[in-house]
């Protein structure tokens, strides 16, 4: 019979209904086992070895992605390539972490001798706290869920989300174990957005020596608007002649003068320019200049150092191009 879009939403609702309550069930698997593979992997003077056939296998390497991301050191390998050679990437110093909702996959269960001979900790998730990999595992993690949100009950759904779940458990829990920081974080993912925020910091963007726009307060104002489309940065810092910061000259201070009786062929630029500007400093973070532009309605900044001379110039473009906003 043909589904109507009313039946593909009941459906829809329904599997949620089953993922949410394999998810309710999991609170009695956050026993003692789960402490002990928490503090197996806190101990770990490795890395922590995912491996998993199947959806168990697609679980186990987002698993290792997390833990890896969050501080612990961990990547997954593939059961049945692990027999082939890639056992040899388990050291004496790792930990194992096994997924196999049955608890009886024949590739996991035929590289258990090789671990245990290494003397590794072998932790065990599985649906099945009776099956053989539980029974052999130092560390036994229940998954177990009432049924699968697929009707036949075969494809590997709620068992998947609730293995997925503990995995996000045992990672954040060990985050918080290690005082793991979101500077940390971003340092694991320099190129995503927020390692962008976290790690650019405000050298890292401005423009400096002489790409930097500057004039001295004396200078006319045409030199000063000619150092402005020069350098490119709709700004110019004025300076003494000791190169101490006075002012700035903007886009924004210029239409301004446009619409006053300032004759623009005789004026200075001290005259004109905005004495009490706003500044940034160089180690400052890239975030912090972007909120401080933002704060102010502004749309740069001279950067100066401890003394007060400028040390370079951003505008909000620099922030754009590098991916801060």
């Amino acid at each position: 019979m043909k589904q109507t879009t009313d039946n593909f939403s009941a459906l829809g609702e329904r599997v949620l209904d089953i993922e949410r309550a394999a998810i309710d069930g999991l609170y009695q698997s956050l026993d003692e086992s789960f402490n002990a593979a928490c503090q197996a992997m806190y101990d770990c003077k490795g890395r922590v070895i995912v491996t998993g056939m199947g959806k168990s296998g697609h679980i186990g390497g987002k698993i290792a992605a997390t833990l890896a991301s969050t501080g612990t050191p961990a990547f997954f390998v593939h059961p049945g390539e692990a027999s082939h050679g890639d056992l040899g990437m388990i050291t004496a110093d790792d930990v194992v972490l096994a997924l196999s909702n049955s608890g009886e996959t024949a590739e996991i269960l035929h590289i258990i001798s090789v671990i245990k001979r290494l003397g590794v900790t072998l932790i065990a998730m599985t649906g099945k706290p009776q099956s053989t990999l539980a029974s052999l595992a130092d560390i036994h993690i229940s998954s177990a869920v009432a049924q699968e949100a697929c009707p036949l009950g075969l494809a590997p759904t709620a068992s998947t989300t609730a293995a997925l779940v503990l995995g996000d458990a045992l990672a954040v829990a060990l985050l918080n174990a290690r005082g793991f920081t979101a500077d940390d974080f971003a340092l694991s993912h320099p190129g995503g957005s927020l390692g962008k925020r976290l790690l650019l910091r405000v050298a890292d963007l401005m423009h400096q020596g002489e790409l930097m726009p500057s004039v001295t307060a004396d200078a006319p104002m045409r030199d000063a608007l000619l150092e402005m489309s020069r350098k490119g940065l709709g700004m110019t810092a004025i300076v003494d002649h000791q190169n101490r910061l006075l002012g700035i000259f903007t886009d924004g201070d210029l239409r301004r003068v446009l619409d006053s009786r300032i004759d623009i062929h005789t004026a200075t630029i001290s005259e004109v320019m905005t004495r009490s500007c706003v500044t940034a400093k160089a180690e400052m973070l890239a975030a912090e200049a972007l909120k401080l532009m933002e704060d102010k309605k502004i749309n740069g900044l001279i950067v100066i150092d401890e003394q007060g001379h400028p040390q370079g110039a951003l505008n909000m473009h620099d922030l754009l191009r590098a991916g801060v906003l």
